[in-house]
């Protein structure tokens, strides 16, 4: 595993950083990296801010969202999951994308929490979560409904998108694992990382620079990428999506929490993720209609609406009405 940052291709500024190795509670070992305000805003932080990235993302991916919260005045930690990005592997072939349980994830998010504690990172604490990570950040609140000030949800993995036969998948997914091939690649999956992929037709963003930056990345440092899921990945994320379907998820929430929807998002479900905004306490939901996926690596005129939403919920003192 890393033990710091890959150093950033031209044209891609990565603030300046602290990387950690951490070891979750279960002994496996994380990449990590805290991020500080410029020295002139640290006398009066305004707390720190948890971004918790998706699947097969890495922390040198989010260097312009890191700038952007470093200039509002936040601190930054974020980590690697297991088995991508800078963390241990899982498996041998180290391009596989594989946990055996989503609440192995939650293992990380704590080892993560306690390092900020031990940095001094300041508090209050909030949470700007995307896709599996915005999923590991519910799991997390329903357990801990304290634990953070606000949460930002950026497309959540609530539901699968465009899964016509969803029992039918669910039922392949536990039988294949039963049957030993947990980890194996899905059906038709490869190691290519989809940022490798052409840009046209694209489920993830509409600004094609942004989606070419990882290209420059994984020129830098191949070893951050991996490929699809396993079967047993997606068996534990039915295992995971199946917890909110149940009617009393977040009923204790005490954490405000907006999740931001992309209304051309094919990847995971808005509609899904907007029902249980409703259902959950203290939740709300807006959508930003031509957002795909990947909200913050998005067009301008979607970013600047994104950014305008996250400083109203996180900084409503500053943005109050008279």
């Amino acid at each position: 595993m890393r033990d710091h940052l890959a150093p950033p291709p031209d044209a891609i500024n990565l603030p300046e950083g602290e990387a950690l190795r951490l070891s979750a509670d279960d002994g496996f070992a994380l990449r990590a990296a805290f991020f500080r305000p410029p020295a002139d805003a640290r006398a009066n932080p305004r707390g720190t801010i948890f971004l918790l990235q998706g699947r097969a993302e890495f922390i040198e991916k989010y260097a312009e969202v890191i700038a952007e919260l470093l200039a509002r005045g936040f601190a930054v930690a974020t980590l690697d999951w297991r088995g991508q990005g800078g963390s241990a592997r899982m498996m041998k072939n180290s391009a596989k994308g594989h946990v055996e349980d989503f609440t192995d994830y939650e293992r990380d998010l704590a080892a993560l929490m306690a390092a900020a504690r031990a940095h001094a990172l300041p508090e209050p604490y909030g949470l700007l979560a995307h896709s599996t990570g915005a999923a590991i950040a519910l799991h997390h609140l329903a357990r801990d409904p304290s634990a953070f000030g606000r949460a930002i949800l950026c497309a959540p993995l609530v539901e699968i998108g465009g899964l016509r036969w969803k029992a039918g998948a669910r039922a392949l997914s536990r039988l294949f694992s039963l049957l030993g091939l947990a980890g194996l690649f899905v059906p038709t999956g490869k190691a290519e990382p989809t940022n490798l992929k052409p840009f046209e037709g694209n489920p993830l963003t509409g600004d094609e620079t942004r989606y070419r930056r990882p290209r420059a990345w994984h020129e830098a440092a191949p070893d951050l990428f991996i490929g699809d899921p396993t079967i047993g990945w997606v068996e534990a994320a039915f295992e995971s999506l199946a917890r909110f379907r149940k009617p009393d998820f977040g009923q204790k929430n005490r954490t405000p929490i907006l999740m931001v929807l992309g209304g051309a998002d094919h990847v995971t479900d808005p509609r899904a993720a907007g029902d249980l905004a409703v259902r959950m306490r203290g939740a709300s939901s807006i959508t930003l209609a031509e957002a795909r996926h990947e909200i913050l690596f998005e067009r301008d005129p979607i970013r600047a609406a994104f950014w305008a939403a996250f400083d109203a919920f996180m900084l409503p003192e500053e943005t109050a009405l008279p």
